[in-house]
Order: structure tokens, then sequence, then C-alpha cells
């Protein structure tokens, strides 16, 4: 039997580009993600782009990230920015709202969650 995995529970390539451009709709227009938003470009269709390739992989689809640039090496390629408790949570907070706004069942809510979170708090690289 094929293992349903988290990318076919997104909805595929579909699916995770739309949760991507939810989150960054969200972060771009909400005062309240202004210290992440501070992280990214001025524009942020390459944001958009690596994002989607990296949740594709790593969410159980197509390795994109890895054919256009390797390894993830997802928290070295952070350090060079401050990310602590409040980064972490303001990242996971709008991530939440974005699932939300996708309409995805809350089972997929469920399986998603945790290891999103896991992910969140892997990449802090201050105490605080």
């Amino acid at each position: 039997m094929d293992e349903v995995t988290l990318f076919d529970q997104l909805g595929s390539e579909p699916g995770v580009r739309r949760l991507v451009d939810a989150f960054y709709d969200h972060m771009e227009s909400d005062a309240a993600y202004a210290g992440i938003r501070a992280m990214h470009p001025p524009h942020l269709d390459g944001s958009r782009d690596k994002l989607f390739w990296f949740l594709c992989g790593w969410s159980g689809g197509p390795q994109l990230f890895q054919q256009r640039f390797g390894h993830p090496r997802l928290r070295a390629r952070h350090l060079p920015f401050a990310i602590g408790a409040s980064e972490r949570d303001q990242w996971l907070d709008c991530m939440a709202i974005a699932v939300r706004s996708c309409g995805l069942p809350e089972a997929t809510h469920t399986a998603l969650w945790p290891a999103l979170s896991g992910l969140a708090d892997w990449m802090r690289n201050q105490a605080n």
C-alpha cells in the first residue's frame, strides 16, 4: 500500500504553492510579522519559490530544492539571521493562518503541525 505523504495531504504542488502564497501574502500584509518580513528581500518572488521548492521535498514530494541547490542545509542558510523565540513564533503564527486559509482538513493540520513546529524550533539560533 502506498503511504499518503504530507505532500499528498497538502494537495501536491498546487496545494503547497497555495500554502506558500498564503503564508507570504499574510506576512507581507500584517504588521505583526514585520520581524520576519524584515529578514526577506524587498521582492518576495525568490523567497516564495525557495519555500515552495523546499516544502515540496520536505513534505514527501519531489526534491525541487535539492535539484536546484543541493542539500537544503536549512539551518546553515539561516545563520545570518537572528532567529529567536519571537521570530519562530511569528513564523509559526503566520503559517497557522496560512494553513487555515487554505481550508486544509483537520487531519492534515494535525499531521502537519508537529512537523512544522519542530522545523521552526530547529531554526532558532538565539537563546531568547
